[in-house]
């Protein structure tokens, strides 16, 4: 059984240096690590600090000492510390105090801007290297916490902020550096892959399948993080900046979220043999010169992979130069697939600290500008509740002509007042397609637009 972390008494030192010797009798110094932030994920990682500490102690050369772990409540400590085992010495209230601490490496799990930003720029000013989670603060201002590793010298690791245990980040931040990225595609938000998923495995509606989420602790108290697509546009944020070695931020994102998906839509994907996916789509232009970043539902065939991706999990599609079509998939969120990421970056910037060096830092020199989504090249799927009367189809056509926007497939269902067209579209500038959608609306022979969906991939006619 392992014997756990090294600990530190309440002087700040180490009670026994025995354990820690390694060949020839030299005696390795600990590399000191504080913790801000012990819930879901905090807990897994003081957990996995312990049952691994003998195996990491290897891995990284010198043993992880854990000096201190941030809290908000001081009232949770006692509980806190019973159920991981530690003394209740070990937390603090004060995460300002633990960042100036003298620690080589600060883990950062509390999430949102303030005041994680300031914490981690007062541990790198004091020599820490950084391990966070913080997927919302990377994608707003990701550029002042390289710009201060820089500085001073230390590591800034990120994994776990997008994707959760699936090794995606460091891949294309190390392992593809070489080649040239081309697209991202991917499934990154659990809740909204369970909520779609189960939509289209028992016809729910999308407030019964967010209710079923939500009681199954997929889904937050407030869910509009996830349903309303920010989570995802964060996280394509970053997947951006790393696969075009630009700056590209959570508000260059486009967004749209999946509270209008509907059971109707769900149905008519089904009939089109195609499922519907929350996507985040990052893309360089033919030409090289811009990128394209972008979250919405999208329809896709049945026969693409991520079609078949569901309940929680995320799977992320990564088109490059000379590597083809590289895939990763998994669970993408939880305490213990976050853990394991932040462990993962942990045991890198720790053997920095052993061996010396450090590990990659920003690359944004090719500075492409990211382009408008009205310039962004792409499909719909267009359903029209219509008159049914002679002319009506000639009339839509004729929309959609007078805007540029080929028809790739229409379908009529129903007659009399039950008549709806639906319209799948050839590739065309997004700003076309919606300038469409609205001439449509305008028409007498349109009584609704009950549904606009964009598409990715062959749908079936």
């Amino acid at each position: 059984m392992s014997a756990g972390p090294v600990l530190a008494g309440p002087d700040g030192r180490i009670p026994d240096m025995s354990a820690q010797r390694r060949k020839g009798g030299e005696v390795m110094a600990p590399i000191r690590v504080g913790l801000l932030g012990c819930g879901v994920v905090g807990t897994e990682v003081v957990r996995q600090l312990q049952t691994q500490a003998d195996d990491l102690t290897q891995r990284v050369g010198a043993p992880l000492e854990l000096v201190g772990i941030a809290v908000r409540r001081a009232k949770r400590i006692p509980e806190k510390a019973a159920e991981l085992g530690v003394p209740e010495s070990l937390f603090t209230t004060d995460s300002a105090e633990l960042v100036t601490r003298g620690c080589d490496v600060v883990v950062e799990v509390i999430g949102g801007i303030e005041p994680a930003r300031s914490l981690i720029l007062s541990a790198m000013e004091h020599g820490a290297s950084v391990v966070s989670a913080n997927k919302a603060l990377l994608a707003e201002d990701g550029a002042t916490l390289y710009a201060a590793a820089e500085k001073h010298g230390v590591d800034l690791y990120y994994e776990a902020a997008v994707a959760g245990a699936i090794p995606l980040l460091r891949p294309l931040r190390e392992s593809m550096v070489g080649d040239q990225v081309h697209r991202v595609l991917g499934i990154v938000n659990g809740t909204t892959n369970f909520i779609l998923s189960r939509m289209h495995e028992t016809g729910a509606g999308f407030t019964e399948a967010l209710e079923e989420a939500s009681a199954l602790g997929y889904a937050e108290a407030d869910p509009s993080a996830d349903v309303e697509g920010f989570d995802a546009a964060a996280k394509a944020a970053i997947l951006a900046s790393l696969a075009f070695h630009s700056r590209v931020t959570a508000a260059d994102v486009y967004r749209e979220g999946i509270t209008e998906v509907s059971a109707a839509d769900v149905a008519s994907a089904r009939d089109m043999n195609s499922v519907i996916k929350l996507l985040a789509i990052c893309e360089l232009s033919p030409d090289g010169s811009t990128i394209g970043v972008r979250v919405h539902p999208a329809m896709i065939p049945r026969s693409h992979p991520l079609a078949g991706v569901g309940d929680a999990f995320n799977a992320v599609f990564v088109e490059a130069e000379a590597a083809g079509q590289v895939m990763f998939y998994g669970r993408g969120a939880g305490g213990g697939p976050t853990a394991s990421a932040v462990l993962g970056d942990l045991v890198a910037v720790a053997r920095h600290k052993v061996v010396g060096g450090r590990g990659p830092g920003e690359s944004a020199y090719a500075q492409l500008a990211v382009r408008p989504m009205g310039e962004t090249i792409t499909r719909y799927y267009i359903c029209l509740d219509v008159a049914e009367k002679p002319g009506v189809l000639a009339q839509v056509a004729a929309a959609f002509a007078e805007h540029g926007v080929s028809i790739q497939t229409v379908r009529q269902h129903g007659h009399a007042d039950d008549a709806t067209l639906v319209v799948v579209t050839h590739r065309a500038p997004d700003s076309a397609l919606a300038a469409t959608v609205a001439h449509l609306r305008t028409m007498d022979a349109v009584r609704a637009v009950a549904s606009v969906m964009r598409v990715e991939g062959d749908l079936e006619s």
